[in-house]
């Protein structure tokens, strides 16, 4: 059937480590095969269980470490070194490697001091069978008990990054998540109060027709303008290329501000250009923001805006002659939307409406302007 599993000798995730060490079993296989009758069958059954043990083991890897085919393969170790050839010991690396994929540290210690104490005692048992030279067994051995400390480390490393990649993952969903307000944010800061002037100036011109038909083709040229502003609008919101300078704002929030038939008197200070940009971009969206309320809801028919550098700050403060506005707009999402902005650079955002004064919008934002764009090193 095509949706069988297919078989895999061992797991796929280990890539062919765990066969390369299938080459180390062919040197038990060469001392059993110097041996004859009962003793060489049951050397190559016990070779054969203890690749089945080697087998299980990797297979459970991903859940935990079988300590019963981790006693199994001591055993068979101890077994094929009395009884067969003294370097049968170097099949402890099997088991070394083995004990170092214990998660539990207590589990690692355990399995670790009972294994050094089986190797140690069947070296030491047999060291009047050393052959000659043979001295390097005991380094070996030593070796072979410091290996699942690599081992040991090696996973960790690999629990970590794994950890890494799925607080990555998240990280990356929050802010996907995160771009989609601000997109939202965007939108409606830059072409809610547009495309809703637009559609005012649209009824007006259809009322406008039949009675003043100049008056109509001026509203008409008016409604083009803004369309114009809009367009440009989208175009640096889709592209977001370039940060906005408070400047190119008021520029765009005069321009509106008239077509909506409210004076604007416009005062910035010429220390704003060396505000950092990630400042001004901020600033920019705000002051944005701040013109739309005035346009959609003030009623108002003149809007001041005052922009300028105070000691180690930077203030602006939007103020109009309308009827104020009610709480439900205070907490609607411009204002919001201004206050989560001016937070990310420490800003703070102070709000006064009054039915016979209007609506008074003030930011305040700490800034350091760098000496070096003044001359200064």
């Amino acid at each position: 059937m095509g949706t069988a599993n297919k078989f895999r000798l061992f797991p796929e995730r280990y890539g062919f480590l765990p066969y390369v060490f299938l080459l180390y079993l062919l040197m038990p296989a060469y001392y059993i095969a110097e041996e004859s009758g009962w003793k060489m069958v049951a050397g190559y059954g016990l070779l054969f269980l203890f690749f089945m043990s080697y087998r299980q083991l990797y297979c459970n890897l991903e859940n935990n470490v079988s300590i019963g085919w981790l006693v199994i393969q001591v055993l068979i170790i101890l077994i094929f070194s009395i009884f067969y050839n003294l370097n049968s010991l170097f099949m402890g690396f099997f088991t070394a490697h083995f004990i170092g994929w214990f998660k539990s540290k207590r589990a690692f210690w355990t399995a670790l001091i009972l294994f050094s104490i089986s190797i140690f005692t069947t070296l030491f048992a047999l060291f009047d069978q050393f052959p000659s030279g043979a001295y390097y067994l005991l380094i070996m051995m030593i070796v072979m008990l410091c290996s699942p400390f690599g081992i040991r480390s090696m996973n960790t490393k690999i629990e970590l990054e794994e950890k890494l990649n799925v607080a990555n993952e998240r990280i990356e969903s929050l802010v996907k998540r995160e771009e989609r307000m601000r997109i939202s944010r965007d939108l409606h800061d830059t072409l809610g109060h547009t495309l809703s002037l637009i559609t005012l100036k649209s009824q007006l011109v259809v009322k406008m027709v039949d009675k003043d038909t100049g008056g109509a083709r001026r509203e008409a040229k008016e409604i083009e303008r803004t369309s114009r502003i809009a367009l440009k609008q989208v175009r640096e919101l889709v592209s977001d290329m370039r940060a906005l300078t408070i400047s190119e704002v008021l520029f765009e929030s005069q321009a509106i501000l008239e077509a909506a038939g409210i004076k604007a008197r416009i005062n910035i200070s010429h220390e704003l250009e060396e505000i950092p940009s990630m400042t001004q971009n901020i600033l920019g969206m705000c002051v944005r923001e701040g013109v739309t309320n005035v346009v959609k809801h003030s009623q108002a028919t003149m809007c001041s805006i005052l922009c300028e550098k105070h000691e180690g700050e930077v203030f602006i403060r939007i103020k109009d002659n309308g009827k104020g506005m009610s709480n439900e707009i205070e907490r609607g999402n411009g204002i919001c939307g201004m206050s989560e902005r001016l937070e990310l650079i420490e800003g703070n955002l102070s709000v006064q409406t009054d039915s016979h004064k209007g609506f008074i919008l003030e930011m305040k934002v700490p800034v350091i302007i760098k000496e070096g764009r003044k001359g200064v090193s």
